[in-house]
C-alpha cells in the first residue's frame, strides 16, 4: 500500500516529446544573445575597418616635400590599388587611386591613362572621391606645418 502512494506522490512524466517551456525559454534567449553577439561583433569590425581604414591613409601620408618619400608612397599607392581593383574590391582599390592621385605631380596626364584603362563606372567612383582626398591632404598638410611652429 505505501508503494502504491508513492506512486501517487510522484507527478507523471509529460506526455508530449515537446522539451517543457522553461527549456524553451532559454534556449530562445541563448539565441539570441547569440544574435546580439553577432550583430556586436559586426559593428566593432566595421568601426575597427573604418578607424583602420582611416588611420593608415594618416600614417602612411608621406612628408610632401621629401620628393622620394612622396614618390615611394605613390607607386604604392598605384600598386594596392591596381590589386585591389583585380580582386574586385573597387571602393578600396579607388581610395588608393586617389591617394595617388592627389601626391601626383601631374594629375592630369594621370587621370588621362585611368580614364582610358579603368571601366567607366570606376573612373566615375574616383572623380567623385577626388575633393575628399585632396581636402584631406591639404589639411594634414596643414597641420603637419602646425607642428613644426
Amino acid at each position: 500500500m505505501r508503494d502504491t502512494l508513492r506512486m501517487v506522490e510522484k507527478p507523471p512524466p509529460p506526455l508530449s516529446s515537446e522539451p517543457p517551456l522553461r527549456a524553451l525559454t532559454e534556449e530562445r534567449h541563448a539565441d539570441e544573445d547569440q544574435l546580439a553577439l553577432r550583430s556586436d561583433l559586426t559593428t566593432v569590425h566595421r568601426v575597427t575597418t573604418s578607424c583602420e581604414d582611416l588611420s593608415l591613409f594618416v600614417l602612411q601620408l608621406p612628408d610632401l616635400k621629401d620628393a622620394e618619400a612622396v614618390q615611394k608612397f605613390f607607386l604604392e599607392e598605384i600598386q594596392l590599388g591596381e590589386e585591389l581593383l583585380a580582386q574586385g574590391d573597387y571602393e578600396k582599390g579607388v581610395d588608393h587611386l586617389t591617394n595617388a592621385i592627389a601626391v601626383c605631380g601631374q594629375p592630369q596626364q594621370l587621370l588621362q591613362v585611368l580614364q582610358q584603362t579603368l571601366p567607366p563606372p570606376v573612373f566615375q567612383m574616383l572623380l567623385t572621391k577626388l575633393p575628399s582626398i585632396s581636402q584631406r591632404i591639404v589639411s594634414a598638410q596643414s597641420l603637419s606645418e602646425d607642428d613644426i611652429e
